[in-house]
């Protein structure tokens, strides 16, 4: 990455750049003026590819609309997985790196903190991160809503798989209790438990600590039922009937249908989760509504303050300007005052000196503007002064 943004900034004359890489994108943030044919060049020659095979991938915002584009992705607004907040730390990683690089200055260290403000706003007014839309993460959410709590339970991972691991840094997330991680090898399961669970058992060893477990979550590979009902059966009694909370998320399932028949057994499927995720999905989607509104606000905002900042030379200009003339006048004055001119007379002229000296240049453009017919010069002059019209 940081070889990347040498080269980048060097070979492209980028003033100031900011690259994100994921799993899924590439993205340079840029400040200084670069051709398209000459960003892709670039990239193709960064990743050691044909030019044509970025030209179809390829896109580009200059602008308000660049801008735009940082806070929708440190938003969740643009990943594959609507709402996502892994991307948010991506950027934040990805800036940090640029900044002690040396290649953020100014112009991307005010956009990329406007992006993070923003994408902090459209969290927290929003419910565009909050509905789960992962098997694994509804997995979490749907047992938490049956407990309530999780810190004093005891969970049992039967696979060892990406969705398995994922749920395992979810109950990590929410303080489990106890995370057992079940599966056909021990050296697979181990590496889950190394990052996020507590104990690596093999499948065998199920049925001797099914009874342990208050929530089973399931996904192998296996083409037939790794849990019984009888084995659940068994379990139950061993937890003098004390509820259990399942969720088989494999296809084929991994746990036998008559399980539900139960009494005190909660048993969710793959199935059941998908409505959840559609229902959840829907949610985000009316979320990103409102996020846009306020991506359009903090735009609108955006190009106030850029308005605002660049009339601040004009009026220190202005100002130097007026002061100049002032001091002028008012060394002149004191100047009269010591030779024993009467201080009533020397007011008066300082006054008259100040008027014609700060209406001289105003007055000579007015009338030259009205000669060529410049009506907005007028107009503004009225504006700027607050004038009313005289007839």
């Amino acid at each position: 990455m940081v070889e990347h943004l040498r080269d980048a900034t060097n070979n492209l004359a980028l003033d100031e750049a900011v690259i994100l890489s994921t799993c899924n994108r590439t993205e340079i943030y840029a400040a200084g003026e670069v051709s398209d044919d000459a960003m892709i060049g670039w990239l193709a020659s960064a990743r050691k590819i044909h030019p044509a095979e970025i030209e179809d991938h390829y896109y580009c915002y200059r602008g308000l609309e660049a801008l735009r584009q940082l806070i929708k992705v440190a938003s969740g607004m643009d990943s594959l997985i609507l709402g996502e907040p892994q991307i948010f730390g991506q950027i934040k990683s990805a800036f940090a790196v640029a900044l002690e690089e040396g290649t953020v200055a100014a112009q991307l260290n005010k956009s990329f903190q406007h992006a993070f403000a923003t994408a902090k706003r459209v969290r927290t007014e929003t419910a565009i991160g909050q509905n789960p839309v992962s098997v694994a993460y509804a997995s979490v959410m749907l047992a938490e809503q049956i407990f309530s709590r999780l810190e004093s339970l005891s969970v049992l991972l039967i696979g060892a798989g990406e969705t398995i691991e994922l749920v395992a840094k979810h109950l990590k997330q929410k303080n489990v209790g106890y995370i057992s991680v079940a599966n056909r090898t021990l050296s697979r399961a181990k590496k889950v438990v190394g990052q996020y669970a507590s104990e690596a058992i093999l499948l065998s060893d199920i049925p001797d600590r099914l009874h342990l477990a208050d929530i089973v979550i399931s996904s192998t590979a296996s083409q037939l039922p790794i849990l019984g009902k009888g084995a659940v059966e068994s379990a139950l009694k061993k937890r003098r009937n004390k509820p259990m909370f399942l969720v088989d998320i494999a296809v084929p399932r991994d746990i036998e249908p008559e399980v539900e028949s139960l009494s005190d057994i909660y048993l969710y499927t793959v199935d059941d989760l998908k409505g959840v995720i559609e229902e959840n999905i829907r949610a985000r989607e009316s979320a990103a509504d409102i996020a846009n509104d306020i991506v359009d606000q903090e735009l609108d905002s955006w190009v106030r303050l850029k308005r605002e900042s660049s009339v601040v030379d004009t009026i220190r200009a202005f100002r130097t300007s007026v002061e100049n003339i002032r001091d002028i006048e008012v060394e002149k004055a004191f100047g009269a005052i010591e030779r024993g001119h009467n201080a009533k007379d020397v007011i008066d002229t300082l006054a008259r000196n100040l008027t014609n000296k700060l209406m001289h240049k105003p007055t000579a453009r007015l009338k030259l503007a009205g000669e060529e017919g410049r009506d907005d010069t007028i107009h503004a002059t009225h504006d700027l002064f607050d004038l009313k019209e005289t007839r």
